[in-house]
């Protein structure tokens, strides 16, 4: 594990329904853009269809002619339904076995000259759905996979979130031979209570407001840990925030002090910042403190807490210095408002790195 700094903004947005909260959900432009692909993708099938069609109506005549039959059909039923719906009902057998005779000809011309049965009918990238993204009024798992690829896309925590996860958690780089005088625990106990910790924030998500602060020195696992509750959340199809306290002050310097377009596109970041499911908050103290950003801070804290919108922190600070950097007013609301989880023991990185790069033996 390590406190690996991902080093970008990221935004994902997606729907979520936890109990008792407004839920933000994918806003109107971003569910466009998403449907917009679909439509893309089915302009992009049916130009295709054209052109087999029209390619094969030039090579192979008769089936040109047999497809015209299926639309005078077609229509003369179609007719029939409309003006005489009593015998109309009483050929529609009639009419489906002529229809399925027309389209076997059709196929076996097809096959003949050395094209697949099914070269000329309509082309679907997804077959369940037929490219609309809803099956009845149920969302496909196509959609559902583009929201979920949305997400990953925009929190930009892809490639990092392979490596850094529950799956690859190892308890084995933490001491277990010490134990803490204030915890009564070795680190190896420790980070493994803080792991169950953060599998009960998740389990409980949905139904329940929580925040945590991950504090303790260079490297022994918070940006990890966040890391995997990133990744478990995003996959469950929840919004996920995360950004380094320095990109988090400088949003929010530019959102007081910016013009213009600048400002316009701060606005949009700053209202995923309040209303995200999950924002974590990493490194916090690397910033300039100063009456700005002691102020922000105070009113960013107090916006999410009244949304009831849970935040995750990781900070190198002790609980003291928390408190003597942020002052007496932001401690409170850390105090009150969130859980916290102590990380105990040495920079496990130079472990992780060794134990990585040794030569495997047989």
């Amino acid at each position: 594990m390590s406190d690996h700094n991902a080093g970008v903004i990221s935004f994902g947005i997606t729907a979520s329904n936890k109990k008792g909260k407004h839920s933000m959900g994918i806003s109107a432009s971003q569910y466009g853009n998403i449907m917009e692909k679909y439509d893309r993708t089915r302009m992009k099938n049916q130009r295709i269809l054209d052109e087999r069609t029209a390619s094969i109506h030039k090579e192979i005549p008769e089936i040109e002619k047999l497809q015209g039959e299926i639309i005078h059909l077609s229509f003369q039923q179609a007719r029939s339904e409309l003006l005489q719906p009593d015998s109309a009902s009483s050929t529609a057998a009639q009419y489906m076995l002529h229809m399925k005779e027309l389209a076997e000809k059709k196929q076996d011309l097809l096959e003949k000259h050395g094209y697949p049965r099914d070269y000329l009918s309509p082309i679907y990238s997804c077959p369940d759905c037929h490219d609309t993204g809803y099956i009845g009024s149920r969302p496909c798992h196509c959609l559902t996979k583009a929201q979920a690829d949305f997400l990953y896309a925009n929190a930009n925590l892809s490639d990092i979130l392979l490596e850094e996860n529950f799956d690859t958690f190892r308890s084995d780089y933490y001491d277990d031979t010490t134990v803490d005088d204030n915890l009564s625990l070795t680190p190896k106990e420790n980070i493994t209570k803080l792991r169950d910790i953060c599998l009960d924030f998740i389990r409980h998500f949905d139904d329940a407001y929580d925040n945590l602060i991950f504090y303790g020195p260079t490297g022994v696992g918070k940006t990890f840990l966040t890391h995997c509750i990133a990744k478990e959340l995003l996959d469950s199809g929840h919004t996920v925030v995360y950004l380094t306290s320095l990109q988090l002050f400088d949003i929010l310097e530019k959102g007081r002090f910016g013009k213009g377009e600048e400002c316009e596109q701060i606005q949009v970041k700053m209202d995923y910042l309040i209303h995200s499911d999950l924002l974590i908050i990493d490194d916090l103290g690397t910033e300039l403190t100063n009456s700005f950003t002691t102020s922000e801070l105070y009113h960013f804290i107090e916006e999410r807490h009244l949304q009831q919108r849970s935040t995750i922190l990781s900070t190198n600070l002790a609980f003291q210095e928390l408190h003597d950097r942020y002052g007496e007013r932001i401690f409170s609301r850390f105090t009150g408002y969130y859980n916290f989880c102590k990380i105990i023991g040495n920079d496990i990185r130079p472990l992780k790195r060794f134990r990585n790069h040794t030569p495997k033996t047989i």
